[in-house]
């Protein structure tokens, strides 16, 4: 009887032996491991996104005035897309000769305008918005409000822009 009971207690199987804690230690270890990785796999892009655009506007708003050299060269009837700060940016060379530059970021869901020179207005691809291309005022579909203007200041060798304070 003594040996049957020395024998359970040394048997590999049993759970309390010393190597079945150690493997199970390890598995243990090794499964908290990986949820912990894939936690941060999950949750560093998430932060990155949600963090983004603190970022972003902090960026924008330290940007108060961009030079576009050449730009002064720009055809009559055209547009040119350029970044204001982090943002993309439209200035546009009129028929007549004025200048207008505007913020190219759509008020309705945040897509990119382009310029539509057969039409001489600003269109969003994204929901169908419209804008004026000489104020940025919003002509027709879902944008709430007209497009950010900018100053334009244009010399010999290239364009100012200033945002308007």
């Amino acid at each position: 009887m003594k040996d049957e009971q020395e024998m359970v207690l040394t048997d590999p199987s049993s759970p309390s032996s010393p190597e079945d804690v150690s493997r199970r230690k390890f598995l243990q270890t090794g499964v908290f491991g990986a949820c912990a990785v894939y936690i941060g796999a999950i949750g560093y892009p998430v932060f990155r996104y949600l963090n983004s655009p603190v970022e972003a506007s902090q960026l924008a708003s330290a940007v108060k005035e961009v030079t576009l050299d050449k730009a002064n060269e720009l055809a009559v009837g055209t547009a040119l897309m350029f970044k204001f700060g982090t943002s993309p940016a439209l200035l546009i060379h009129h028929a007549d000769g004025s200048w207008v530059a505007m913020s190219a970021v759509c008020t309705h869901m945040g897509c990119t305008v382009k310029f539509d020179e057969g039409a001489k207005k600003i269109t969003c691809a994204c929901h169908g918005g419209v804008f004026d291309a000489a104020t940025g005022e919003n002509i027709s579909g879902p944008p709430p409000r007209p497009l950010e203007r900018y100053d334009v200041k244009v010399n010999d060798a290239n364009v100012v822009v200033t945002k308007i304070s």
